[in-house]
């Protein structure tokens, strides 16, 4: 059942908004930091694992849920991931076009 691979709460919502509103939020803003300091993408996944462990702790804390999962913490961090990998496509593509944009204007570069 989808509901026991994903979450362990009796609601959905709580799920969303903890999961992936709070986690997923962080991790995009963890994301658009790690590309604004022009760091290198492999520190996402760092920053997304310490944001799966503090959202399981808010489960654990707020929801009575377990906190040493290593299936919902893997959810969790899964999550956390992909919004984290999102936040970072997404500033450093703005970065490279407001950056290096004169390439693709004046024809010099190629064009992939």
């Amino acid at each position: 059942m989808l509901r026991d691979l994903l979450y362990e709460e009796n609601s959905f919502g709580v799920f969303l908004l903890v999961t992936v509103v709070l986690g997923g939020g962080a991790a995009w803003l963890a994301g658009r930091a790690v590309a604004r300091a022009w760091s290198r993408g492999w520190l996402v996944v760092f920053y997304a694992m310490l944001i799966g462990a503090a959202v399981r702790f808010i489960h654990f804390s707020l929801f009575d849920a377990t906190f040493l999962s290593p299936h919902y913490y893997a959810v969790d961090t899964a999550i956390a991931l992909a919004f984290g990998f999102a936040g970072f496509r997404v500033t450093r593509r703005r970065q490279m076009a407001r950056q290096y944009g004169f390439m693709r204007r004046t024809g010099t570069g190629s064009q992939a």
